[in-house]
């Protein structure tokens, strides 16, 4: 009997929700994440439960509102990094996130995360405590730029009265936090050991650095997915951090990549959406 036969044929009725999707934390190679979700929804499978952290938790946050992948990576057509982030005198970041709260205040439709379509749940590090703390209650913008915001590039976000910062220091692939909140969990990396050429300037140094910290984290989580779809660049792709310059590019590899996953895990797929419409109509039928 497959993992997926003995989950789906034991009695967890306690279990709240049936698939969770979770995205892991990766810059601009995030949407790469809106890409391979594409890919799964045309395959007829949704989530019930978005788990993310930094990328993920940006994606998964207007995700969970209702939006397409195609309507997300529409929002970043033609835009340059400057546009969510305001270079400032150094103190706590490089960067202001104002800009980035004026887009997320822009396009979210819901305030907060109990308005949501779909249950979020946001990952972020609290700096003082060096822990991660995972959000899923109150305003929803606060812990997703804070999720987002890579230490010593962005100023670190105040809430209630702590500061946090990019939850890929801790924990950069969130599956633990939902894990035993979901029958099937279908988790999507950005952010594998990718080994790149050393580039001697401090921007490079520090997202090379950031890299190996984030992926060192993932381990665990990755194998408590019952299905991983991981996407790696091409070795002449690297795509940096911070690169809006190839947006459409990274979220069709993210779709490619998932789809050819997808047609070799056929079987797994097919068996989460059977559970899933299965139980949906026992709960609409009104059964336990």
């Amino acid at each position: 009997m497959s993992k997926l036969e003995q989950i789906s044929s034991s009695k967890q009725e306690q279990i709240a929700h049936q698939v969770g999707f979770v995205l892991s934390g990766g810059g601009s190679r995030g949407f790469a994440h809106l890409g391979a979700i594409k890919a799964l929804h045309e395959r007829g499978l949704f989530p019930d439960y978005i788990s993310g952290t930094s990328a993920g938790a940006f994606s998964g946050c207007l995700l969970a509102d209702g939006y397409s992948p195609e309507e997300i990576i529409s929002f970043f057509d033609n835009r340059a990094f400057n546009e969510f982030g305001k270079l400032m005198i150094p103190r706590s970041g490089l960067f202001s996130s104002v800009p980035f709260y004026r887009f997320l205040h822009k396009h979210l439709r819901s305030k907060t995360f109990a308005d949501l379509k779909i249950q979020l749940s946001v990952t972020a590090t609290n700096l003082e405590k060096g822990k991660p703390v995972t959000f899923s209650e109150g305003l929803i913008v606060p812990p997703v730029v804070a999720s987002c915001s890579v230490p010593i590039i962005f100023k670190p976000v105040k809430i209630d009265g702590e500061h946090y910062v990019d939850g890929g220091l801790f924990k950069n692939f969130p599956v633990s936090p939902i894990r035993k909140h979901c029958r099937f969990i279908v988790g999507i990396n950005v952010t594998p050991l990718v080994h790149r050429p050393y580039k001697e300037n401090l921007w490079s140094i520090a997202e090379q650095s950031f890299h190996y910290m984030f992926v060192s984290n993932t381990l665990a989580d990755k194998k408590a997915c019952d299905l991983l779809i991981e996407i790696v660049p091409p070795d002449e792709k690297g795509y940096s951090m911070f690169d809006l310059n190839h947006t459409r590019e990274i979220y069709e590899l993210g779709y490619e990549t998932a789809k050819a996953i997808i047609d070799r895990k056929l079987n797994d797929i097919e068996n989460i959406v059977a559970w899933q419409t299965y139980y949906k109509k026992k709960q609409e039928a009104g059964g336990d």
